[in-house]
């Protein structure tokens, strides 16, 4: 199917809304406006400074962010898009914009040399298709190992030590299990997305990859092994698996019924409001991991074709997302952001809150999320196969194999 084409059907009801949305967009552009569809609840206090701080500098010209909720957001501007009444930039997960690109509705965004060495290694990938930038990072997370010290010491385990290896991981959950009658580890399987953003947590701490340029490469021994250890580890998990999301992993997690689980900063968090004795560390390795990794999630700023304002939408995305304003915004409270960039305010960071410290150091062996032409075939195809396997349905050879062979179309 002709992916422009699915992206169209079934939208124009809401998208033609007549000459009034057309003139509305043409004087846009004629007051030099930069129309912004910002996902949240609520403009954040840190963009709106910066917003002002660029007016101010840009006279004539403004900024207008249209606060949309998370689940609305990103269809609203492939709506408005597709119908050919772009906003000007939209927060977009940096997933879809390989699709965004070949169906000609974003612009590039090309970095210096100069502003993709600022990045740890690998964020630059996670927004780069044929060699082009297409978005700006302004949002990434990475996840670690989290554990319940106070179960590792009643199952007899040195409640001090994690395990560094999947094998230690297997075990020590086993152990859990077995000695405390509470699961050793929280595997999320349910038909969410981020049960295909755990796995591939698991595939890039094996040094494991999925697809390269436009050829599928999931069928290897170090995403097998992944699957395998899936597998090897569900009988000491959370019963249930495919009942279950990230999230609700970790509440399990906070209620003090679950060994370990891997997740982001928002856990620490969470945990600092409880009486649970826990520990924070890098994600277990893969016998084939070249160190420690994590899938590099980030959401970008992404600019339309159409919108007459291209080149300026381009000068404020990379403003808004420059080390200062970016700094100040994935630094403040409670935000749970990874930061994108090192630097002296990020080691001080990490100084006064060291939980930090291996949710950074994953980023060097990690990897970003995958790009497709049409990425929820990809993540309905990896979900697919992991509950496939934790439910006893499928061994994990021949999952693997009919992944492979289900992603030749999505690529």
């Amino acid at each position: 199917m002709n992916v422009t084409l699915s992206i169209k059907t079934g939208i124009y009801a809401a998208a033609l809304v007549g000459t009034t949305m057309l003139s509305a967009m043409a004087a846009h552009a004629a007051d030099k406006e930069i129309s912004w569809i910002y996902c949240g609840d609520k403009l954040d206090p840190i963009h709106e400074k910066y917003i002002k701080e660029w007016e101010g500098k840009n006279a004539g010209w403004k900024v207008s962010p249209e606060v949309v909720g998370w689940a609305q957001c990103q269809d609203k501007a492939t709506t408005l898009a597709a119908a050919g009444t772009p906003v000007s930039m939209a927060y977009v997960g940096s997933r879809t914009l390989k699709e965004f690109a070949q169906n000609d509705l974003i612009v590039p965004i090309p970095m210096t040399d100069e502003e993709k060495k600022s990045y740890y290694p690998h964020i630059v990938d996670t927004v780069t298709f044929e060699d082009t930038q297409w978005g700006v990072p302004v949002a990434f997370t990475t996840k670690a190992l989290y554990w319940n010290k106070d179960l590792f010491k009643q199952a007899g385990l040195d409640p001090e030590t994690p395990p560094k290896t999947w094998a230690e991981e297997i075990a020590f959950a086993k152990q859990i299990k077995e000695k405390t009658g509470i699961a050793g580890y929280g595997l999320p399987a349910k038909t969410f997305d981020n049960t295909m953003h755990q796995f591939m947590h698991w595939v890039y701490t094996n040094n494991g990859q999925v697809i390269d340029g436009d050829k599928i490469t999931i069928d290897s021994p170090e995403v097998l092994a992944a699957l395998k250890a899936y597998k090897d580890i569900t009988p000491y998990s959370v019963e249930g698996a495919t009942a279950y999301e990230q999230n609700e992993i970790r509440a399990i997690f906070l209620d003090g019924k679950v060994g370990m689980i891997q997740a982001g900063s928002g856990a620490a968090t969470r945990l600092a409001a409880t009486k649970i004795n826990w520990g924070i560390a890098p994600l277990p390795l893969g016998p084939s991991a070249k160190g420690e990794g994590t899938l590099l999630i980030t959401d970008s700023l992404a600019v339309f074709k159409g919108s007459g304002v291209e080149e300026k939408a381009i000068e404020f995305a990379k403003f808004i997302t420059s080390p200062g304003p970016q700094g100040e915004y994935e630094m403040q409270g409670g935000a749970g952001l990874t930061p994108m960039r090192p630097s002296a305010k990020v080691d001080e960071f990490v100084k006064k809150d060291p939980y930090w410290k291996p949710l950074i150091d994953g980023i060097t062996y990690g990897g970003p999320e995958p790009l497709f032409t049409d990425y929820k075939g990809f993540q309905n195809v990896t979900i697919e196969m992991v509950q496939s396997v934790v439910t006893g349905k499928t061994e994990p050879e021949a999952a693997l194999k009919k992944a492979a062979a289900d992603l030749e179309q999505y690529k």
